[in-house]
């Protein structure tokens, strides 16, 4: 066996990462699940850096205008919801180099048997697994090199993206163990709040999705007041008035959907609500969410609108997050090469 190469131990100091893709326009549950934790933790004094990770996009073929577009409407999102590129890290994933670089690094410290058994690829590839793209089965890979690139360690994750963090976790433990050294950080999700897993508005045991018809399945930062309105009215949802605790909410999915939305932007826990409005009828309870819901969305998709007016201004901060993501991830990476035995002699 050779003799792991002696690198400097890695400070690991607290730093969070995490990203939104780019495909489809962004909706409720990306801000109740992502967006406004994200400005959660850019108010608590931590390193946070913010991703429009178009790289994964483009795992499933992608219009190019369109794909262009979104990823400007993502940046725009992520502004108008709070996130001050001046405090926090802000850039699209093409940009920075180093996540490509380390992601085939990946590829090659990930086993075969730990991709197969991700739920997600599963879910997207279904029955049509043979004719998927390559890089829609190896992606967790890329995103356990968008984390460890920065030697982020903590992650904003919903329930749905829990396996891809336990995978990281191994990816990076597996790299430290080949190599005998200590350099990539194991990672924490960070799981919290009322709403983590946004499910569809039309059949509660489904993930709400982005891209898949019908769009009164969720709720899009593009939609007017009346429009979200209309959807909330037309949630799917069951003839039993609210609950008394949360237990009645058990075999309910519907019903807790919409609960645990009302929590997430009220700012309360799911009892508070259970506890206000336990039962009402949803006759009740729906223009009460559709209120809160176009009060708290309005002024994000209005401030959005403006900033989508000079997209070269958006592509400004994008291009100036980028550098500053540069800035810690290729040192990192560059002794990733150095730990794996490549020789680097080119100068420039």
């Amino acid at each position: 066996m050779t003799e792991p190469v002696q690198t400097p131990q890695s400070p690991f100091k607290p730093r969070i990462f995490s990203g939104i893709q780019p495909s489809g326009g962004i909706t409720l549950g990306n801000y109740l699940g992502a967006l406004k934790r994200f400005v959660e933790k850019q108010e608590e004094g931590i390193e946070t850096i913010y991703c429009l990770v178009d790289m994964h996009a483009i795992t499933v073929w992608q219009d190019p205008a369109k794909l262009r577009h979104a990823t400007r409407e993502g940046a725009a999102a992520f502004i108008a919801a709070g996130i001050d590129p001046a405090r926090s890290i802000l850039f699209n994933q093409c940009q920075v180099s180093a996540h490509a670089e380390l992601g085939w690094i990946f590829n090659c410290v990930a086993r075969m048997g730990w991709m197969s058994r991700m739920t997600q690829f599963k879910d997207k590839a279904g029955k049509n697994s043979e004719n998927v793209s390559l890089g829609l089965f190896a992606y967790p890979a890329l995103m356990a090199a968008d984390i460890m690139a920065y030697h982020a360690t903590m992650v904003p994750v919903g329930e749905d993206q829990k396996q891809h963090l336990e995978l990281t976790r191994d990816i990076a433990i597996k790299f430290n163990n080949d190599y005998g050294v200590n350099f990539f950080p194991v990672v924490e999700p960070i799981i919290e709040g009322a709403a983590t897993r946004v499910v569809s508005l039309r059949d509660g045991t489904k993930k709400i999705s982005k891209t898949d018809p019908p769009d009164q399945s969720r709720i899009n930062f593009t939609d007017d007041a009346d429009t979200i309105a209309a959807k909330i009215r037309k949630a799917k949802t069951d003839p039993e008035p609210l609950p008394d605790s949360l237990e009645g909410l058990k075999d309910r999915p519907e019903a807790k959907n919409l609960v645990n939305i009302y929590a997430a932007l009220s700012n309360q826990r799911v009892e508070a609500v259970i506890a206000e409005y336990a039962g009402a009828q949803f006759g009740t309870f729906k223009p009460r969410l559709a209120e809160l819901a176009v009060s708290t969305l309005s002024p994000i998709t209005t401030e959005m609108n403006r900033l989508m007016q000079d997209p070269a201004e958006i592509d400004r901060i994008l291009g100036q997050g980028a550098e500053r993501a540069e800035a810690i991830a290729r040192p990192i990476v560059d002794q990733v090469y150095e730990i794996t035995g490549m020789v680097r002699s080119r100068r420039g």
